[in-house]
């Protein structure tokens, strides 16, 4: 591979990407920096063909880039823009300001992304595990049915109901409730050992063995809290988009949530994911993707999800610039959180 066929190759992708047609040597022998003849351009394409980077879809036609092509022009051909301060100001505007509560920040970095890539944004928020527990309440409901509330102090409100042998008496449920307020209160969510909440249930079942199965409650719920959350926005721009298979799309709607073992990699930068490697379901796409972090912490990723031809020049940076703009906004202050008394996630 000579720099002449690393820039035919290079020009072919940057042709492909604004056209969406097959790309012809003539067309590429236009180029300025290109200086060769179409038919020394031909060669350098057949042979680009030949060793995977490019692929002709009829007889007749010119090339497109296979992922293998994309691949190398990504690592190895493209220089990225540095963005404008208008389009800076742009992206600001669209998180909402400085004093946006967290999870509202998140979610406003996608719906810029939806809105600026016209493909689906991913998000993954591992948030709460870094928040602490600031309300757990213990509220009867029923006949022996009592429902776990624990509120942190980002916002994340969890709720598990739990069934006990009979019904607790108001000295009970005192004791319990100021025996969580002294023991969780203002306890990271990541802190929650299972040897410390193995000991809780010893000492509250020492008291009264029937109030156990809440300890047991708060345990599965920290579990949960633990567990990084998955959304995919803007679903319908890969089911209007031509390039992509119908079915794939619905399938890997369906089955979204494989994609947190595959961003919870620990990975530096942005990261580029095609599905023609199988990751995913969807056979002709790409997935940019970068961590965000919370003083010096990995909180969650942010991306896009789209066809294998979109405008890599143009996403990644704007990619690159909101996850640094999250990580410094959530690590400046710990009162960029909701209170305890927002509403839970739908």
């Amino acid at each position: 591979m000579d720099d002449r066929k690393l820039k035919v190759l290079a020009a072919v992708v940057d042709e492909f990407i604004r056209t969406g047609e097959p790309v012809g040597s003539k067309a590429i022998s236009k180029l300025e920096h290109i200086k060769v003849s179409a038919a020394t351009i031909r060669n350098d394409m057949a042979m680009l063909e030949q060793l995977g980077y490019l692929e002709q879809p009829h007889t007749s036609a010119g090339r497109i880039p296979t992922y293998l092509g994309y691949r190398l022009y990504i690592d190895e051909l493209m220089t990225l823009p540095e963005l404008s301060d208008e389009e800076k100001t742009r992206l600001d505007e669209l998180l909402g300001g400085d004093d946006v509560p967290e999870e509202l920040l998140i979610q406003n970095a996608a719906a810029a992304l939806t809105e600026l890539t016209q493909c689906a944004a991913v998000v993954t928020n591992s948030a709460p595990r870094f928040s602490v527990i600031s309300k757990v309440e213990v509220i009867p409901t029923g006949k022996r049915i009592y429902v776990i509330l624990l509120i942190t102090s980002n916002g994340s409100i969890k709720n598990k109901a739990c069934r006990l042998e009979f019904d607790l008496s108001n000295e009970q449920l005192e004791f319990f409730t100021h025996y969580v307020e002294q023991n969780l209160n203002g306890v990271s969510v990541d802190e929650l050992s299972e040897e410390m909440l193995d000991k809780m249930i010893t000492a509250v079942s020492a008291y009264m063995v029937s109030l156990s199965p809440l300890v047991k409650g708060i345990c599965e719920l920290s579990e949960d809290l633990k567990q990084q959350q998955l959304t995919v926005s803007g679903s319908e721009k890969l089911l209007s988009c031509d390039e992509l298979d119908k079915m794939e799309v619905v399938r890997f709607i369906e089955h979204k949530h494989e994609l947190t073992d595959l961003l919870e990699e620990s990975f530096s930068g942005i990261q580029i994911k095609f599905g023609a490697d199988g990751n995913f379901a969807i056979g002709n796409s790409s997935m940019i993707v970068s961590k965000y972090r919370k003083k010096g912490k990995e909180a969650g990723s942010l991306g896009i999800i789209g066809p294998m031809r979109v405008d890599y020049k143009k996403i990644i940076p704007y990619i690159d610039y909101l996850t640094h703009k999250i990580s410094d906004l959530m690590s400046e202050d710990d009162d960029i959180t909701l209170s305890p008394d927002s509403p839970p996630d739908s």
